[in-house]
């Protein structure tokens, strides 16, 4: 990782922005020579290549990126995404309308965990209804 490198830098800076500096920070933190070639492979293309690019809103690809991770059942990763989502202005009601869809195309016990995942997170955070 070459701190002078653009996208590197600039995917840092999504990353942070997306998933905030307290979880970018435990995640860096955690790096070992083993993790280390992933870590920059997810700044530079995740974040500072597919994250930044200008056809879609940070909103969007959340809601893309949560669809993706209740098909796939990526429950760990849904709950930073259902976070970043929050970070990227998706309300509570935008985020069950993500999962109603993600219901008829991946199926009803994937989106059942996903609103979960979901509540645990906004209740964490004091925002479930």
């Amino acid at each position: 990782m070459t701190p002078e490198d653009s996208a590197y830098d600039h995917g840092m800076r999504n990353r942070r922005e997306v998933l905030g500096d307290e979880y970018v920070d435990a995640a860096v933190g955690r790096t070992t020579e083993f993790t280390a070639d992933f870590q920059d492979f997810i700044t530079r293309y995740a974040w500072g290549e597919i994250w930044a690019r200008p056809g879609l809103d940070r909103r969007t690809r959340s809601c893309i990126t949560l669809t993706a991770l209740v098909a796939l059942g990526h429950l760990e990763e849904l709950e930073l995404h259902v976070r970043a989502a929050i970070r990227n202005g998706l309300t509570e009601q935008e985020i069950g309308e993500v999962f109603l869809q993600s219901a008829v195309y991946c199926g009803v016990p994937a989106a059942n965990s996903a609103f979960a995942v979901a509540r645990r997170v906004l209740s964490e955070r004091g925002e479930e209804e």
